[in-house]
């Protein structure tokens, strides 16, 4: 059967156009909770941190002070901080986080007011009315509290500034902090805030700040299980877990080691290794590009390619020198990498000018909608979808099966025999998904502006609908291969990847900055 013939079987099952629709998995079909994310802005940051906290305010009835410096030492992770509640009780968890609970009376209550207190630091004494004393009941002149604030909050400690009394784990209270470090240095007070209103971002596993360069000014909030892919409103798409770009099949560890290998000069000392020779003279690498084997370096001096003893023309060499397997290992890693790397490149490329070809859709669509006198040409942005998606994990694929078969990562965990068939399987998955990758990309790119007849658009568009359904099953089925038939069957698994979303990377939703409740 001819490509013609082939491709014309490929779209016969569907008989009814009106039928169709795209396919798309559910995440309520698969295996894994996806999580949902959100985009915390610096309007809504406030917001989303006084929403947490009120729960614990709730839950515990302390204030804020309180409530944050809780959170702050449990990473912002609530149900953490239940659990230990719940388990250990509250004189536990108070004591944990450097929290007292004790209401201490003014030092004023019972001080004259001639009164002076004796201020261990300065070893001073000063009046009642010039030092503060904390919830630990431990008291110190003003002055002496601001020089502690002043210099932990300049040291990067702001978060959890403790008091100034040896051994004692009490955190000081945030707006007696606030309130002495403003007498001195209003704007290293607003900074000491900004530190308390970003913890909430620094110091939690379920929010990060978005990696794009230059920062857009954006956290990700997300729920569930933090080994997911998110877009951010300023459209970058990144792994939440370890914040490079969304690499998906790829594990972070592999990603992290591909992008390293991919960039890293050494790969060209390989390949000057293999295919250069230093001279005897000077040292410096020489490329033989000529039939003579008496080749002469930049510095001036001959000398023989194969031996590298000659010293003139005048030279003959036939004693066999055995070299060792060294240069010829050298050479099957290089082609092994260049294979995986070609293709990773390939599919890349195509991405990137795919990606400038979704600029034309429109246009396109718009042409077509005045032309025909059709207004339904969403399957063509869908499709364009699926497109993009797919062609992103067909390249990191091979990124994945680079170090899924070769002996950096696995060397141990399979057989030879083993390692065969698993990559049989594998790259079987692979050709099949490729393959229709290619298709999908020739149809999307067809000019639209050539059918002008109803029913030559809705053919295209059956094309279209069929193949993205397609695409996308064998994109999910090469997913599951690497999860349950590759990665899952490891006796020791470090290597988990992003779970497959039928509808891609996720796209985070603005959080809203409206605050409710919002006490004192």
């Amino acid at each position: 059967m001819d490509d013609s013939e082939a491709e014309c079987d490929y779209y016969s099952h569907n008989s009814s156009d009106d039928d169709l629709e795209f396919d798309d998995i559910k995440p309520d079909h698969q295996c894994h909770s996806l999580p949902s994310c959100q985009v915390i802005t610096s309007d809504s940051l406030l917001a989303a941190q006084w929403d947490v906290l009120q729960r614990v305010m709730d839950l515990l009835m302390v204030g804020v002070h309180h409530a944050r410096t809780l959170l702050i030492h449990y990473h912002w992770d609530v149900d953490k901080l239940v659990t230990v509640f719940v388990e250990k009780g509250k004189d536990h968890l108070f004591a944990e986080a450097g929290v007292k609970m004790i209401n201490c009376p003014d030092l004023g209550t019972y001080l004259s007011p001639s009164s002076t207190v004796f201020c261990n630091v300065c070893m001073e004494d000063v009046r009642y009315n010039e030092a503060t004393q904390m919830d630990c009941q431990h008291s110190f002149c003003n002055n002496c509290w601001t020089e502690h604030f002043i210099m932990q909050i300049r040291e990067g400690h702001s978060r959890r500034i403790k008091c100034m009394s040896h051994k004692c784990n009490t955190v000081c209270d945030e707006s007696v902090i606030r309130n002495l470090v403003s007498k001195r240095d209003e704007d290293l007070a607003k900074k000491f805030d900004r530190f308390l209103l970003e913890s909430y971002i620094e110091e939690n596993k379920l929010v990060k700040w978005c990696p794009s360069v230059p920062h857009c000014g954006n956290a990700i909030r997300v729920e569930g299980d933090v080994l997911c892919e998110v877009g951010c409103t300023c459209g970058l798409q990144f792994c939440f877990s370890c914040l490079s770009e969304a690499h998906s099949p790829c594990s972070c560890l592999m990603w992290e080691l591909w992008t390293k290998k991919w960039r890293d000069e050494s790969l060209n000392l390989n390949w000057i290794k293999i295919n250069t020779k230093n001279c005897p003279s000077c040292l410096k690498p020489v490329e033989k590009n000529g039939g003579c084997n008496i080749v002469r370096c930049v510095c001036g001096k001959p000398f023989c390619w194969v031996c590298l003893q000659a010293k003139s023309y005048n030279h003959a060499c036939g004693r066999y020198v055995d070299p060792g397997d060294s240069v010829e290992l050298i050479r099957k890693a290089l082609y092994r990498y260049r294979h995986y790397y070609e293709r990773f490149k390939a599919h890349r490329d195509s991405l990137n000018l795919e990606t400038e070809l979704e600029k034309t859709v429109r246009k396109k669509i718009s042409f077509c909608e005045e032309e025909t006198g059709l207004r339904e040409f969403n399957w063509l942005e869908k499709g364009m979808c699926v497109l993009f998606r797919s062609r992103r994990a067909l390249s990191y694929s091979y990124a994945f099966a680079f170090y899924m078969f070769g002996d950096e990562l696995f060397k141990n965990d399979m057989s030879k025999q083993e390692k065969k068939i698993k990559q049989n399987l594998f790259e079987d998955q692979q050709q099949q998904f490729e393959a229709n990758v290619e298709k999908l990309s020739k149809l999307v790119e067809e000019p639209l502006e050539k059918y002008s007849v109803d029913d030559e658009v809705k053919a295209i568009r059956s094309k279209v609908m069929i193949l993205s359904n397609v695409v996308s099953k064998f994109c999910k089925s090469m997913y599951d291969c690497i999860e349950n038939d590759l990665l899952g069957s490891l006796r020791c698994n470090i290597h988990n990847i992003a779970p497959y979303r039928s509808d891609g990377v996720e796209r985070a939703s603005e959080l809203s900055a409206s605050l409710t409740n919002m006490g004192s």
